[in-house]
């Protein structure tokens, strides 16, 4: 496989979790019997090892190139062979591998536990880690058995911390529940989760999860479907202070969850033909990285200097880039060489294309 021309392409980077689902996913990937199972997600152009106590398994959750011939080439490795082609610079210098956004396909079967992540300033000042855990939610389908979808996002009716600390080691999880009004989602809604603020999502849910490059999780809520979360693997191996030092406890009232969580598409480009290109999340709602949505009827071409994720989430068409025309179909995921410095989308059905850019600065 000619790995300096192209598109970059990803098959399916399935990965356990503690919680059921995937079967859309297996549907997706055309499996004769698609079921829920502990392989709920399914991480694109990962440069992410999943945490998974007690079920550690070397380089899961790691992305490789599809299509490499004999020895599997790992995402990463890809990158690291040619940096300034694959990631390009930014206003600060080289752009690093793990300013790129870990993008997941996430299907669930049942709600899935309360917790929140650090931001990323409290990983690189507490956990040791450069990267926090701001993540963002583009909802593709909802089952349809599920009337009433919805999240958790933000304490609506915040605990005292003292409070707090006494659910979580009873579990009064309808305690914990109380605190949270339930947060209706539709097909093609945007949410923003930032570090520090707790939440859950709801079950029957396909969305794109874009978050930071790390797998840091405080889990409040210790089972779900009869799995119990070991507990190494509650408070990122640390303490219950440690982990309530990661809450944001600031109240979100019912009247400013949408204002907080919820994101409006701004319209960049538009053209007669009913194509466009949308920013769904900006430099300035976060700096851990960017989300567009590029409608196409007929052709679009795209110049950008910077690397991307792409995720084919309505349509089929393909894309050009330096002279090599790769076929997009649904669910397709690819990313973007920075190197490249162009693209030509085509579709004569009209395909929509969702393009997870780096963070924009060091944070």
């Amino acid at each position: 496989m000619d790995t300096t021309k192209g598109i970059v392409e990803f098959g399916a980077n399935r990965v356990w979790r503690t919680y059921p689902g995937g079967r859309v996913l297996d549907e997706i990937e055309g499996k004769a019997d698609p079921s829920d199972t502990h392989f709920p997600e399914d991480w694109i152009g990962s440069v992410v090892e999943a945490r998974n106590a007690d079920r550690e398994v070397p380089g899961e959750g790691l992305s490789y190139v599809a299509g490499s011939s004999e020895a599997p080439i790992a995402f990463r490795d890809l990158l690291d062979s040619d940096p300034d082609y694959y990631l390009g610079q930014s206003e600060s210098g080289p752009v690093a591998k793990d300013s790129l956004p870990l993008v997941k396909f996430l299907d669930s079967a049942t709600r899935l536990h309360f917790q929140a992540h650090p931001t990323a300033e409290f990983a690189q000042e507490r956990l040791g880690s450069p990267r926090g855990k701001t993540e963002a939610y583009v909802i593709l389908a909802i089952r349809e058995d599920v009337k009433n979808p919805y999240i958790y996002a933000g304490f609506q009716r915040p605990p005292s911390r003292s409070d707090l600390k006494n659910w979580i080691l009873d579990q009064d999880i309808e305690s914990i529940e109380s605190c949270f009004t339930p947060i209706a989602v539709k097909l093609g809604d945007v949410f923003l989760i930032p570090g520090g603020r707790p939440h859950a999502l709801g079950e029957g849910i396909l969305m794109l999860e874009i978050m930071e490059a790390s797998d840091l999780a405080v889990r409040f809520e210790f089972e779900r479907c009869g799995y119990m979360i070991p507990e190494e693997a509650r408070f990122m191996g640390r303490d219950i202070e440690t982990a309530l030092d990661v809450f944001n406890f600031e109240a979100v009232g019912d009247d400013q969850i949408d204002q907080v969580f919820r994101c409006q598409p701004k319209v960049l480009e538009k053209d007669v033909m009913g194509g466009r290109v949308e920013e769904l999340i900006g430099y300035d709602q976060t700096p851990c990285f960017a989300i567009q949505r590029t409608v196409i009827v007929g052709d679009r071409t795209k110049e950008s200097s910077q690397g991307f994720i792409g995720v084919v989430t309505e349509g089929e068409g393909s894309v050009r880039i330096e002279g090599v025309n790769t076929e997009l179909k649904l669910w397709s995921r690819f990313y973007f060489p920075a190197g490249a410095g162009s693209l030509t989308y085509l579709s004569e059905e009209g395909m929509t294309v969702v393009e997870c850019y780096a963070g924009k600065a060091k944070v």
